[in-house]
């Protein structure tokens, strides 16, 4: 008989191999049959623990947030730990740029919830004292997820202007994260000339729609 504990790695294992293929392929473009050949099991285990190619897209989709949500956890003395949480995340990135670039509901469910709970986390930042208080916090958080994002729907251009092949490539997500990181951490302009411009031409325009 099949223990719990086998069942859970077997849970595992399909979930993983969906999140490669649909990351590869799109949701719409992978049978569960291909899914359970991945993942080295039997079509009815696959329906057995999922029950539909939904399911399993949202067993998917909770795994990706449970990540979301564990990250900011992340002990950034642990050189060693760091590393391995981001090679473990290179199917969740590829499963994160393939559902954005569908643009489905469930995609749009999905966005809509990292930026809820970024938003969270960066107003704990701001009352912890590590990050910048903002003007516009419902605003940073849905423009700081895009901006965290974009490298997945615009790959194929960032891996040509950085003359790779890949940019799920750990050495190149070290770069251009870490040039991200920079931005974020020292800022890039030097005095708020822009800002104040942008502000001036908010002001004359008068409140907009859904503004603070």
């Amino acid at each position: 008989m099949r223990s719990a504990e086998d069942d859970l790695t077997a849970r595992a294992r399909i979930r993983n191999a969906a999140l490669e293929l649909f990351g590869a392929e799109g949701v719409g473009g992978v049978s569960l049959r291909a899914v359970a050949q991945r993942a080295g099991v039997s079509h009815a285990l696959v329906l057995h623990h999922f029950g539909t190619k939904e399911g399993l897209r949202k067993a998917c989709d909770d795994y990706v947030i449970s990540l979301v949500r564990d990250t900011p956890d992340a002990d950034l003395g642990d050189t060693a730990g760091l590393a391995a949480m981001l090679e473990a995340g290179t199917a969740v990135r590829r499963y994160l740029g393939r559902a954005f670039l569908d643009s489905t509901p469930e995609a749009a469910a999905l966005f809509d919830e990292i930026v809820a709970y970024t938003g969270q986390w960066l107003e704990q930042g701001v009352r912890e004292g590590w990050v910048q208080p903002s003007d516009d916090p419902p605003a940073r958080a849905a423009m700081y997820v895009t901006w965290l994002l974009a490298p997945l729907a615009f790959g194929e251009h960032l891996a040509r202007s950085l003359g790779v092949a890949d940019v799920h490539d750990m050495r190149t997500l070290l770069r251009f994260s870490r040039a991200g990181i920079e931005i974020f951490t020292r800022g890039v302009f030097a005095d708020e000339r822009a800002l104040e411009a942008w502000d001036a031409v908010r002001d004359e325009r008068g409140p907009q729609r859904g503004s603070r």
